[in-house]
């Protein structure tokens, strides 16, 4: 794994397509900007597993725990992300 320190404003290139700003950071939490394609699937982790799930039709039916569901501003940004 590469581990990398970057301040507010910086970047992290990722290939050709792929940017990662840092845009905020408050105590424990980091606010991050990321640019890529269209067709890159940028997916939070503690989410991953769900959306696969749901994307190959094995929902049980059972909710996500609150904790666990995206919060307004991740899926603003999931549709922005997806209009360009």
């Amino acid at each position: 794994m590469l581990v990398l320190s970057r301040k507010v404003g910086e970047q992290i290139v990722i290939g050709d397509n792929i940017t990662v700003i840092v845009n905020k950071i408050s105590g424990n939490r980091i606010s991050l900007g990321i640019e890529a394609p269209h067709d890159v699937r940028i997916v939070r982790g503690e989410l991953k597993g769900a959306v696969e799930a749901f994307e190959d039709g094995d929902v049980d039916g059972e909710p996500l725990p609150l904790a666990a569901m995206p919060t307004f501003d991740f899926v603003a940004d999931a549709v922005l992300h997806r209009a360009r």
